[in-house]
């Protein structure tokens, strides 16, 4: 943990390159830009004598002459970090970034285009897109995550969206996480980053990336840590830390308001928790209360992001299931329900009736299990009449032993393949949707690997095209 003592030294280190770089690069010809650096936590004093500066070169020396016809530009230069609070904000928001996320850097959030973004509370032009009529010629389905963070990229690599430095290689290509990012493992925060940049990267190059809610999102801001890893909480204690020291980065320059306490409200010492006399353990718990709780920093600019329903051409995507009652009070409202709970504005009818409970759009499992007498088909034949178009349901949240299957003729298809370490440990695999090929399996399973080596050349790419089985792990067919 960090202390004041220690904190202080580091904001001490930071301060003056921090003051330097933004003089510079407001106007990086300004002789008066290599002045005394002057605090960024002291405001600037008027009686500075320039001609104590130990370096002048011929041009500041020359303007050195001028200096009392220059008043109001050495104090404008004395005054740099009054007049950019935003990309001190920004610089700072940056380095926070690149300290917690494993050493990645994003733009400003804020203004990534992002058909999914978080939007105005009193704005809802740019709502959650719930339904693409139009299907992508590419699409990429990804099951549950929980924490893995070098699994998930493996399960990328396998569709050939990513290159060896993590990269987005996808192209055109859409990419749906079905949710469960959080719990089990302690690569959480570094995923949920890694999944953003990623979606950037692909906008750029006229892909998607379009993450989604599974009940273990719902269940953390919901402060249900019962899935937790010790890993996990150790993940979230650093980023609290790290993004203290942003916070107390950006008080040492007038023009910014005083950031909020992210601990406002959550006690010290917590009765419900059995190891009070851990103090990481403690502060670890603390830090995912402070991240994840509705509004909080993690919950507003990650996962207020996320659909909970998603209709792509024939393709309805949901982590756990939908019923006929789900679609009647409306798919796009249970998104905005979801999103505005999660910013902060309060629980509404889908978080008491819809997300919650054991038939809850995240939680059931009527078409998840892999036994294939408790798929109900008829059920999710009438199911998929109430939504126009219509075809199939693509879940996740129930691990398949066998790997990706579907059932019900491929009416109900099952990707969670417990990829995490933390939860099974499974080979990666991922539903592939195109429109020339239609519903393949890309698999890592070296059982099928060297039962069809003959059909490979040196020059195929790893990973499988399997037709979907009905059930087990029957292979229909390979492509190479």
């Amino acid at each position: 943990m960090i202390d004041n003592s220690r904190l202080a030294r580091l904001l001490q280190v930071f301060e003056a390159p921090l003051c330097y770089i933004i003089k510079k690069l407001i106007n990086p010809s300004d002789p008066y830009s290599f002045v005394p650096i002057v605090s960024l936590s002291s405001k600037p004093n008027p009686n500075t004598k320039l001609s104590q500066t130990k370096t002048q070169t011929p041009k500041l020396q020359k303007n050195l002459l001028m200096e009392k016809e220059k008043p109001n530009n050495i104090n404008s230069a004395l005054t740099t970090c009054q007049q950019v609070p935003n990309l001190l904000s920004s610089f700072v928001d940056t380095f926070v970034d690149f300290s917690v996320s494993g050493g990645l850097f994003l733009p400003n959030y804020q203004n990534t285009p992002h058909s999914n973004a978080p939007v105005d509370n009193r704005n809802y032009e740019n709502a959650l897109k719930t339904r693409y009529p139009t299907p992508p010629s590419r699409l990429i389905a990804i099951g549950d995550l929980h924490g893995d963070l070098e699994k998930s990229k493996e399960a990328l690599r396998l569709a050939n969206l990513i290159n060896n430095s993590g990269d987005w290689t996808g192209g055109s290509t859409t990419v749906v996480q079905i949710g469960d990012v959080l719990d089990r493992g302690g690569d959480e925060i570094k995923i949920l980053y890694f999944l953003e940049r990623l979606r950037q990267q692909a906008a750029r190059a006229g892909g998607e990336v379009i993450t989604m809610n599974g009940n273990h999102e719902i269940m953390n801001v919901c402060r249900d840590f019962r899935c937790v890893s010790k890993s996990g909480l150790e993940e979230f204690r650093v980023w609290a830390e790290w993004y203290r020291v942003g916070q107390v980065m950006k008080t040492l320059c007038e023009g910014l308001e005083n950031p909020k306490n992210i601990f406002e409200g959550i006690p010290k010492s917590l009765c419900r928790v059995n190891y009070n006399d851990d103090e990481a353990f403690v502060e670890g718990i603390r830090a995912r209360i402070a991240a994840l709780r509705p509004s909080g920093p993690i919950a507003a600019r990650f996962l207020s992001k996320n659909a909970t329903v998603l209709v792509i051409g024939d393709s309805v995507f949901v982590h756990g299931g939908l019923k006929p009652e789900h679609v009647y009070y409306g798919l796009e409202k249970i998104n905005e329900d979801v999103r505005d709970w999660i910013n902060g504005l309060g629980e509404n009818y889908t978080l008491k009736h819809f997300a919650r409970k054991k038939d809850a759009v995240v939680w059931m499992r009527d078409f998840s299990d892999d036994s294939k007498r408790k798929c109900d088909c008829s059920a999710l034949e009438f199911l998929l009449n109430t939504i126009p178009g219509a075809r199939r349901m693509i879940m996740g949240h129930t691990i398949q032993k066998n790997g990706i299957n579907g059932a019900c003729e491929n009416r109900a298809i099952r990707i969670d393949v417990g990829m995490s370490k933390g939860c099974g440990n499974g080979l990666p695999e991922v539903l592939e949707i195109s429109e020339n090929l239609g519903l393949r399996i890309l698999t890592s399973n070296p059982q099928y690997q060297n039962k069809y080596k003959a059909y490979l050349d040196s020059e195929r790419k790893e990973g499988l095209g399997l037709l979907i089985p009905e059930q087990g792990t029957k292979q229909v067919e390979v492509k190479a």
